[in-house]
This record gives C-alpha cells, structure tokens and sequence, in this order.
C-alpha cells in the first residue's frame, strides 16, 4: 500500500511540474483592466478581424484579441481561419496568398479586406491592448513566431502573444523570453479536433508548461472548470488566467469575479 501511495504522490508532482508556468510578469500589469474585444467590435454588418471592427474597438475603449497567419511572401495578415471559406467566400488558404492578394477578398460581403498586421499596429499605436494570437499552419511555427516578434519590436504599446501551438510559446521562451507569451487551450477531448488522443489529452491538461514556462493561460471559458490544471497554473504557479469567448454580460462578470481577463463579442460590456 505504501508502494502505490509513494507511485501515486510521484505521479501527482511530475502533473504538477508538468503544468509549470513562470506568472508574474512584471508587465502582465498594464493588461489588467482591460476588456478585449474578440477579433475587434464585430458583428451588425462588421466583419470580424477587419479594420473597421478594430476602429470600433478603439473608439469604444476597448483592447483587441486578433489572429494572425503567415503569408507567401513572408508578410502578416489578420484573419482567423487559414481557409477564406467562411470570410471571405472563397475556397482559397491565407498561407498561399501574398500582400497584393488581402485587397481582392472581401469580408462577409462587405468592402473591408484582409488587414496586414502593420495596419493594425498602425492604428492602435498604443493606444489601448493587444493580444496576438499566433496561427501556425504547415509547421510554419517557428517563422510566423519569429516574424510576429520583428514587427513588434518597435511596437510602442502594450501586448502579449498566444498560441495554441506549444511550440509558439516554446520559440518565444527561447529567443524572446521579455515578451508576455500564453498558452491558449480548451477540453480538446471534447472536440472531434484532428489530433492524436496523446495530443488530445497533454493539450487539454496543459502538459507543456514544463518545456514553455507560460505567463498566461487562455482557456475556454466554457471548459476552464475540466481540467486541475488550469487552476494549478493559475493558483500555485501565478499565472494569468484568460477567458475567451464571453458572448453574456453574466458570463462577462462571472469571469471578471474571478480575476480573468475577458476576451468578449457581440455584446458591450
């Protein structure tokens, strides 16, 4: 018996160092406070991601959560799928398109198009909070990351990178450790995701910290009661705790109640 308690408590440490987050940026300060607005202010005939939707935002006092993919000619675009499908209407990928492409497609039938990620950073000049969502496709990871960090550097303003894709956050701990980085995740074994099980679990249960040492973490907030772990990173390791996506003012509050920050659409706290 006091084999099995001794193999038990062992297995319970290596989980715990497993989920190991760094928290307490001296920076994550100047995030607090804010509400985010998913993808910009959209909705009501302003697509999501798109410069108007960020206008928006900026004008109502809000900070931003967007997303951004690589492009061909080693660009940025913000856009949340890599498939225009959905967007933009067209069965055509984000990754094989170059800048002079994003002024062809237009979003949700309207006349905005795809912004460069410049643009964006152009308009908020630090005015208000971003937080960057890295979307790696075809092993692009290291790149994207990479190229995200060069543009950000003369960025004079508050923000902070995620990712879903550890090795995001890992490229980031290595190569640019000063920068907020966070692990973006949800109950993956609830979703019918194209992943092995392995991958399925050790996402869900945020097994990586251990190799990329998050300030933050972004989880569903729909799902963030599945997992311990979330409440380890935040509670023994200091980490932040993010909410996405907030779509009720009492999901909004509830969320606020217990220290998230909200990441928010479709309503105005």
């Amino acid at each position: 018996m006091t084999i099995v308690f001794a193999i038990l408590a062992v297995l319970v440490l290596l989980w715990i160092l497993a989920t190991r987050c760094r928290g307490n940026h001296p920076a994550m300060e100047s995030l607090r406070g804010w509400s985010y607005a998913h993808r910009g202010l959209h909705g009501n005939g302003v697509p999501e991601n798109s410069m108007e939707a960020f206008r928006l935002a900026l004008e109502a006092g809000y900070g931003i959560e967007l997303d951004i993919h690589l492009l061909k000619d080693g660009n940025l675009a913000v856009i949340h799928d890599s498939s225009l499908k959905r967007t933009a209407g067209v069965d055509v990928e984000i990754e094989d398109l170059t800048t002079e492409d994003l002024k062809k497609y237009h979003l949700e039938g309207t006349e905005e198009t795809i912004p460069q990620f410049k643009e964006v950073l152009d308009l908020f000049a630090g005015k208000a909070p971003l937080i960057v969502e890295l979307k790696a496709e075809r092993g692009n990871h290291a790149v994207l990351t990479e190229t995200a960090v060069k543009m950000l550097e003369n960025y004079e303003g508050d923000y902070c990178i995620e990712s879903f894709d550890p090795r995001c956050i890992l490229w980031l701990k290595k190569n640019k450790s000063e920068i907020i980085r966070g692990q973006l995740s949800q109950n993956f074994l609830k979703k019918n995701e194209n992943l092995s099980m392995i991958l399925r679990f050790v996402l869900t249960h945020l097994l990586t910290g251990f190799l990329t040492a998050p300030d933050f973490i972004a989880y569903n907030f729909n799902h963030r009661k599945d997992t311990l772990s979330n409440e380890i990173c935040q509670k023994l390791w200091g980490a932040q705790g993010v909410s996405w996506t907030l779509r009720t003012k009492e999901d909004y509050d509830q969320a606020v109640s217990e220290g998230l920050l909200p990441i928010f659409e479709y309503f105005r706290p």
